[in-house]
């Protein structure tokens, strides 16, 4: 006969591991990664993950029951948005821990940027110097209204698909830092890739703008 405190594990472990579970799936971990980015409409997460409308519903259903992601209704439109911080925390540590153990992983990851040749990232405290002295052009990539839901403070929005007509607002005295998403977001190293082919001096920083916030340094929004 099980004891109270038996019935208490076996009851905690069993709903921790639906948390678990609903982490466990490589579509739902790219749903979180991009909500971090701020709160999105179904057919925008559907677009942006390669995934029917139909799929994409049913993986936000999932992240839903968990108690991981929240509706939030605004006029006509619903938007999917994180619960909290600790989701997109909890996701990095995950993202990091399979970096660190999983060789597959950094090998597709490394396997990737070798065709781009980008030198060495610039860390977040590198960053953080560079914005405080001025002396560096943080150039956000992602789409516009991501920047405008948050980004790095004093940092300028080209996205990606701007960036070859609009490269001459950027100055060439300066050095030029850009981000996207995340570490697993690769429209950096395309960026990188073209500032260089045009003659500026340009690094990435691997991390993203969600993982500047939380680390507290300072930021900026325009809505």
């Amino acid at each position: 006969m099980k004891t109270a405190a038996r019935k208490f594990k076996d009851t905690i472990y069993q709903e921790l591991s639906k948390t678990a579970k609903a982490l466990g799936n490589p579509h739902r971990m790219e749903i979180i990664d991009l909500l971090a980015q701020g709160p999105f409409t179904v057919e925008t997460i559907a677009r942006y993950t390669g995934m029917t409308i139909a799929n994409t519903s049913q993986h936000l259903q999932v992240l839903k029951n968990a108690q991981l992601v929240a509706i939030n209704r605004k006029g006509n439109h619903i938007y999917y948005q994180l619960t909290g911080e600790n989701v997109y925390a909890t996701w990095t540590s995950l993202r990091e821990l399979g970096m660190a153990h999983n060789a597959e992983v950094k090998k597709a990851i490394d396997d990737y940027r070798k065709g781009y040749h980008n030198g060495t990232a610039v860390t977040a405290a590198e960053l953080l110097e560079k914005v405080h002295a001025g002396n560096a052009i943080v150039l956000d990539v992602r789409p516009e209204d991501e920047y405008h839901r948050g980004h790095i403070h004093n940092a300028i929005s080209i996205p990606l698909d701007q960036l070859e007509k609009r490269i001459r607002e950027l100055s060439k005295k300066q050095e030029i830092v850009a981000y996207c998403r995340g570490s697993l977001c690769m429209l950096v190293e395309e960026a990188v890739a073209l500032l260089t082919q045009h003659g500026y001096k340009a690094r990435k920083f691997d991390d993203g703008y969600m993982d500047w916030a939380l680390k507290g340094y300072p930021t900026a929004m325009t809505i």
